[in-house]
């Protein structure tokens, strides 16, 4: 879940920031948008080490970020699709 406190968020605000002025000025490709999700993974496995716990976690973040991101993006936008071209089902 992607919902910290809004404290807790702070410390990544500069760092985010320099990410996404380089995402919007020079834009990014799927395997670009991959490679930074990856070495986020990566650095959290080096702070945490490599067992099946810190693993673990990771995938939970992938699922749970992925899941999040549907309920939240990719429904509304299906929604929509289905009001404008007509529902299937």
């Amino acid at each position: 879940m992607p919902y910290i406190p809004q404290t807790d968020r702070k410390r990544f605000e500069a760092g985010l920031e320099v990410l996404a002025k380089e995402i919007i000025s020079t834009g990014i490709s799927n395997g670009d948008l991959n490679y930074i999700i990856t070495t986020l993974a990566n650095f959290y496995i080096a702070k945490h080490g490599t067992s099946y716990n810190t693993l673990s976690d990771v995938i939970k973040a992938f699922e749970c970020a992925k899941l999040e991101f549907y309920r939240r993006k990719v429904a509304p936008y299906e929604d929509e699709k289905i009001r404008q071209n007509g529902d299937v089902y």
